[in-house]
């Protein structure tokens, strides 16, 4: 299968800088995947698309203020992206390190507020490293120092004022356990009233943890699907999630990802048989021709061409009811991306 098969064209302008000024005021494409309709909402009444007995499945991972900007010791600039702890040292963690054609185990950065980095080993896409301060946790600096890991499409200097406002719009409301370097965007158009107000319709909601790592967001640089490899990433399934998954089933209801991500950690979590509750790693890759064993229908936001993210909402709603919705989002004015607009594919 080729990448190519995934692509879409898509105006700049029509890739969202920033959040719209409520949550639940983003638009909603939603797309049956039986029939291929598509109709269009504002997010605040995709209450009117589900039915009583229905079960939301959410992320409730917290994002790290992650991106530290550092410096080489002749003055070069590096960004270090903490993805997570690298082992039992807490101060040792993997990280992306952009501007690193230059870098070498034994090299040592400079960060902000007197914050080290020393950079031990390649570890493919990644590196480990090891944080160290004078005046205190260094974890703990580098997280209170750094700035919201937000993808490179969304342009933003390090003075910049929206950043802010990125600290509490890059972040669900129901954001619990910190983890995560990228949002599951698709819950950022929830708000608390909107989820209470499902809730008094009987429709329910359960959480879940998955920490979104590099796994999610880089590009697929093979030209065949088949040969990509996801990066492994860590997830948490409470078994009282997984008891509202089978009350859900028995009762006739419809299980309902909020996000690629979610989505991804519920079929790792059956890949064996039954959905099983607990901590793991995942790596799964699901692009079409995987056959769904829980979700039967999906809220996600708009995503890359050529992504592993739109790869998986091909395999759920068909690559060319996806593509050609997309083309429908493109000429209705859809806002794109992490910061874009949502849509909802649904079946019966």
């Amino acid at each position: 299968m080729n990448v190519a098969a995934f692509d879409y064209d898509l105006p700049e302008e029509r890739i969202a800088q920033q959040p719209a000024p409520r949550r639940d005021a983003s638009r909603l494409l939603v797309l049956d995947r039986v029939t291929g309709e598509v109709t269009h909402r504002v997010f605040g009444e995709i209450g009117e698309e589900l039915v009583p007995g229905d079960l939301l499945v959410v992320n409730d991972t917290r994002v790290l203020a992650a991106r530290l900007h550092a410096r080489k010791p002749t003055g070069g600039r590096i960004e270090v992206l903490l993805v997570e702890p690298a082992g039992a040292e807490p101060a040792v963690w993997r990280a992306l390190l952009s501007g690193s054609r230059s870098l070498r185990p034994g090299m040592r950065l400079e960060a902000a507020g007197g914050l080290r980095v020393e950079v031990l080993e390649r570890e493919d896409d990644l590196w480990r490293i090891a944080l160290a301060s004078a005046s205190g946790d260094p974890v703990a600096l580098a997280l209170a120092s750094g700035a919201m890991p937000l993808p490179p499409y969304i342009a933003r200097s390090e003075d910049d004022p929206r950043g802010a406002l990125d600290r509490e719009r890059y972040q669900t409301v129901y954001a619990r356990v910190p983890g995560a370097i990228a949002a599951p965007t698709a819950g950022l158009h929830f708000t608390p009233e909107l989820l209470e107000t499902l809730r008094g319709r009987g429709i329910g909601t359960a959480a879940l943890t998955l920490h979104v790592g590099p796994g999610t967001f880089l590009p697929v640089r093979t030209p065949d699907v088949e040969s990509h490899t996801l990066h492994e990433e860590r997830y948490e399934l409470p078994h009282a999630t997984v008891a509202a998954v089978e009350r859900t089933r028995a009762a006739g209801g419809r299980i309902v990802a909020v996000g690629t991500t979610v989505a991804r950690t519920l079929e790792a979590a059956a890949a064996g048989g039954p959905l099983t509750g607990g901590s793991g790693r995942t790596s799964l890759f699901i692009y079409p021709g995987y056959r769904f064993r829980v979700v039967d229908a999906l809220v996600t936001n708009f995503h890359l061409p050529r992504s592993t993210l739109l790869m998986l909402v091909c395999a759920l709603a068909g690559t060319e009811a996806t593509l050609s919705a997309y083309r429908i989002a493109v000429r209705e004015r859809y806002r794109f991306y992490s910061y874009g607009d949502a849509m909802l594919v649904r079946g019966a």
